[in-house]
């Protein structure tokens, strides 16, 4: 399975190539689903009309991994970890990263460079 992080969703929805292609081909498959962290975030931009409309239904579509306690405390120590030595991440994103970790999926995220920073987090 693979988690898809809000960025690549966004482009999806906005028809960026490659990555539209990709998830495209992901959730044929039925291999992707996100987090409700990545939900939150997208639905929390979602406006009304048809582009509000599209995110409401992806999101609606793709299942969603919820927060809980074991994936709380893996963000929580992602978090420390990385703020101790000036690297933060931020909260949602230290969250989607406690997500992917404790259910053991892939990241499939084009911040790359942001996420590498998490020890153990796999990325495409």
């Amino acid at each position: 399975m693979i988690l898809a992080d809000t960025d690549v969703l966004i482009d999806f929805l906005a028809g960026v190539q490659p990555v539209c292609g990709q998830v495209a081909g992901y959730i044929e498959t039925a291999a992707l689903l996100t987090t409700a962290v990545t939900a939150f975030e997208l639905l929390s931009g979602a406006r009304e009309g048809s582009r509000g409309d599209a995110v409401r239904k992806l999101v609606g579509d793709l299942p969603a991994l919820s927060l809980d306690r074991s994936a709380a405390t893996r963000a929580a120590d992602v978090r420390q970890r990385l703020e101790s030595v000036g690297e933060s991440i931020g909260m949602a994103d230290s969250l989607i990263a406690g997500i992917a970790l404790v259910h053991g999926y892939a990241l499939f995220t084009r911040s790359r460079k942001h996420f590498a920073r998490v020890r153990g987090l796999i990325l495409i």
